[in-house]
């Protein structure tokens, strides 16, 4: 089994906290679909006859497409790959593109799962980070979808922002879950390099998170999931049963995937390419039939450490057997960890194999993954 995630670079406006690779000159739109449908026939075998499972558009903006666009897309995937076992469809679209005609146009497509980049229904929210939607149309956007047939929903949501009190986070919560919503994420704003933000903060005129606030947003987000029904079965995602998404439950799991278009990362199950980041040279290297990517062959180490860092993000947590079968020799210092890790309510441990985070361990998950990495 196998995932195709496309990465779709332009954005109408560029928001303060976000350092994706993304352009918002849409006049080379053109030229990027060109070159993506002859990127999907030069790597052609990359995937190995693997059967795909889920296919991921994302960005950028990938609702800056049509529908004309899209099954251009998906035409030409069909051509090299056996859909027969495709179980999700997933496409990241802006409230603000989500019209009822869009939606209309989306339902004659295979796309089956919206990812809607709500962050906050709270209108002053989304002005600080220069979203291209407000508050009337995120609410529309969901309304839209669900009209016409979009059963398949999951929502972005932001916390830590600053000055953004508990409640009015608990109000963006409350409004995914009377909507029914059966999948959300909720990531805890960070401050990145070279992005609108980092440069206020730098200038003094905005400033940073406040690690306090996030916590407690954090443990407020965790019993909130609780409490309602949603499972918490990665770090940043919360579920109903049987609703976990395919295609990045797949990525935590070291399933191979490819990925096509600008600055997308690809794995084939031993190695991982990323597309450069230039959409000008992405287009001149693929018009001359040249593949734009470069490529890090994982040691047994790597291999070993991704397992780590994937694995400890999801609720089912890491399998000890399965790490030493990939690496070995770390068994002493990988059980001496996990052993501390324990003794200080880091880690639980669900069987006599496996061991996951605990509450406490999912606030320093990032920690706690670098603790048990081996060195090369």
């Amino acid at each position: 089994m196998a995932g195709i995630y496309i990465h779709v670079p332009f954005c109408r406006k560029a928001c303060t906290y976000c350092n994706f690779h993304f352009s918002t000159n849409l006049d080379r739109k053109n030229e990027y679909l060109h070159s993506l449908l002859k990127e999907i026939e030069l790597r052609k075998d990359f995937l190995n006859d693997n059967k795909i499972r889920s296919i991921y558009f994302g960005g950028g903006t990938p609702s800056v497409l049509s529908k004309g666009e899209l099954l251009s897309i998906f035409e030409r995937l069909s051509k090299y790959y056996d859909f027969n076992d495709l179980l999700e469809v997933s496409f990241e679209a802006n409230p603000d593109d989500l019209t009822e005609d869009y939606i209309k146009d989306l339902g004659e497509t295979p796309i089956d799962r919206l990812s809607i980049g709500i962050q906050s229904f709270n209108e002053k929210i989304l002005q600080w980070m220069n979203r291209s939607h407000n508050s009337h149309q995120a609410v529309l956007a969901i309304e839209n979808a669900q009209k016409y047939g979009f059963k398949k929903l999951t929502v972005d949501l932001i916390y830590g922002v600053p000055g953004r009190s508990l409640d009015q986070f608990r109000e963006d919560l409350d409004r995914i879950n009377k909507f029914g919503i059966h999948h959300f994420s909720a990531y805890a704003l960070t401050v990145e390099p070279k992005t609108l933000l980092a440069h206020r903060i730098k200038k003094g005129i905005e400033k940073p998170p406040d690690e306090t606030d996030t916590t407690e947003q954090f443990d407020f987000l965790m019993d909130y999931a609780q409490n309602h029904g949603y499972e918490h079965y990665e770090i940043s995602n919360f579920a109903k049963p049987e609703c976990r998404a395919v295609h990045n439950s797949s990525y935590w799991k070291g399933i191979p995937y490819l990925g096509l278009g600008p600055s997308a990362h690809s794995y084939d199950g031993q190695n991982r390419f990323w597309n450069i980041s230039n959409n000008a040279i992405y287009h001149k290297k693929i018009s001359n039939n040249e593949l734009p990517h470069e490529m890090e062959e994982l040691t047994l180490i790597d291999q070993f450490n991704e397992y780590i860092m994937t694995g400890l993000r999801l609720t089912e947590g890491i399998s000890i057997e399965k790490a030493l079968s990939i690496f070995p020799e770390a068994k002493k210092e990988l059980l001496t960890t996990i052993e501390k890790m324990e003794k200080d309510g880091l880690l639980i441990c669900l069987t006599t194999d496996n061991y996951q985070l605990t509450r406490s361990g999912k606030h320093l998950a990032d920690y706690i993954s670098a603790e048990l990495m081996m060195i090369n």
